[in-house]
This record gives structure tokens, C-alpha cells and sequence, in this order.
């Protein structure tokens, strides 16, 4: 009875030869197809290069200033609302940090100017627009409009370099403040990559020691009082200047009026 057994249980039917290939070459091809799945998860470098330039089909645009990066704009001003005036009161570089964080840019004091450098940004007189454009508008020119303004003004390799992607398509940008006393705005971000403002940095007279961020339309978006080294006292009263009699500066001449009267 035993041997009955064993006979049976080793009685496995044999697969012709031509039948083990084709099952073989049917595994092989399920395996490349998961294998092409995962490539797909996980993009090459290249691929990861060009989200910069390549914003989603399906994409909102400003028709007044259509190289604005709308939705990197709308998530930049979501960080500025989520910093708290105390958050942007304490030691300049800490604040000047967080700052540059919400706007969507590396601290990179020790990087070459124009490849990514950002230890001007908020840190002069001029320097205190954060703008996001879309990526093929980050490589434009200037063409001579603005005053003030060196001819080409060539900022893209530096803002590819320099922009948290996590943000949306497109990057951003420290541009320059001067030409905004006008209506319209007649600066780098309107002119050069028209493209609308995330906001601005403002300095509060009489003594230039606490600022205000306010939106394209100058409205505000927060402020604080911070401490320790700042700009030199002559840049953060140029910055003030530079937008005097504007709509950008209401804010801060409002926060002024409200310090006075504490």
C-alpha cells in the first residue's frame, strides 16, 4: 500500500519542452512591465529638471500679468499669513531666514552672485520684492525700460538654482522694488517678467525699525519688529522712499500711526 502511494504521488505529468518556454517568456514579460511601472514612479533627474520649465497642463493664468506663477504665488502667501508677527521679531537673520523660507527661496549667503546667491535678499534697500514667475519667463531679459536697471539683467540660471520646488511650477525671485511708486508698477517683476508680486518688504518711517509685508495690491499680509544687526539705517529709509505716495505704502505708514499711538 505504501509503495501504491509513493508511486502515485510521484506520478507529476511532464511539461513538454516547447510549453516550459512559453510560460518562461510570459514571466519574462510580466516582470519588464512591472519593471517600466516602477521607472514611471520614480522620474529620472532629467525629467525632475524640467518641472522648473514645464508647468501642468492645466494651469491658471493672470491675463494682466500672465507670467505670474499663480498657484506658487497663492502658496507663498499662504506661509507669509502663517508666520506670526512674533516670528518675525526676533534677530534680523532668523527673520530675514524665515522670510526668504516663505518665499520660496534657499538661504545661500555663500553662493556666486548669479548662481543662486540670496545674501542680498531683504537685505538692502532694493531688493525686497519676492516674485514668482513661471519658469519660461524666468530667463527674460531687460530690455532697458526700467530705470535703474542694468541692461539684460540675466536672472534665471540663479532662480532655478535658488527656488524651493515644493512651492508649484516656476520659482521665485527677490527682484528689485525701484519703478513701483507708479501705477501701473513699473519694476523688474511687472516689466521684466510681468509677472505680479508675492509681496513686498517695507520699512516703517520714522525710524525704519519694524516692516510690513503687503500683496501686489499692497495690501497686508503681516509685519514685525525684529532685533539685532538690520540693514543699515540709510537702506531701510531708501526702501521706504522708493515706494512713497504708492499704494505700497500704506501699510507701513498705518503701522507707524498704530506704534505711535501704543
Amino acid at each position: 500500500m505504501l509503495a501504491r502511494t509513493l508511486r502515485c504521488c510521484s506520478a507529476v505529468p511532464k511539461v513538454p519542452r516547447g510549453m516550459m518556454e512559453v510560460r518562461a517568456r510570459r514571466a519574462f514579460a510580466v516582470a519588464s512591465t512591472v519593471l517600466a511601472g516602477a521607472l514611471l514612479v520614480f522620474p529620472t533627474p532629467t525629467a525632475v529638471a524640467k518641472t522648473f520649465a514645464q508647468p501642468s497642463p492645466v494651469m491658471e493664468v493672470d491675463p494682466e500679468y500672465p507670467g505670474t506663477a499663480v498657484e506658487r504665488l497663492r502658496n507663498i502667501q499662504a506661509r507669509v499669513k502663517s508666520l506670526t508677527p512674533e516670528d518675525l521679531s526676533k534677530d534680523w537673520e532668523e527673520v530675514r531666514r524665515k522670510i526668504l523660507w516663505a518665499g520660496g527661496l534657499k538661504d545661500l549667503p555663500r553662493s556666486v552672485p548669479g548662481q543662486g546667491y540670496t545674501g542680498h535678499s531683504f537685505n538692502d534697500d532694493n531688493h525686497c520684492d519676492l516674485t514668482p514667475m513661471l519658469g519660461e519667463v524666468a530667463h527674460n531679459l531687460h530690455g532697458g525700460e526700467i530705470r535703474g536697471i542694468a541692461m539684460g539683467n540675466r536672472l534665471g540660471p540663479g532662480i532655478e538654482i535658488a527656488s524651493l520646488p515644493e512651492l508649484g511650477p516656476g520659482g521665485s525671485w527677490s527682484t528689485c522694488t525701484n519703478g513701483c511708486h507708479v501705477e501701473p508698477p513699473q519694476d523688474v517683476a511687472h516689466v521684466q517678467f510681468r509677472a505680479r508680486i508675492a509681496f513686498k518688504l517695507v520699512w516703517t518711517p520714522p525710524h525704519f525699525s519694524s516692516f510690513v509685508l503687503v500683496d501686489d495690491s499692497g495690501a497686508y499680509l503681516n509685519h514685525g519688529f525684529p532685533t539685532g544687526a538690520l540693514p543699515d539705517l540709510r537702506s531701510r529709509a531708501s526702501n521706504y522712499n522708493l515706494v512713497k505716495g504708492s499704494k505700497y505704502a500704506r501699510e507701513a505708514e498705518a503701522l507707524a500711526e498704530r506704534s505711535a499711538g501704543a
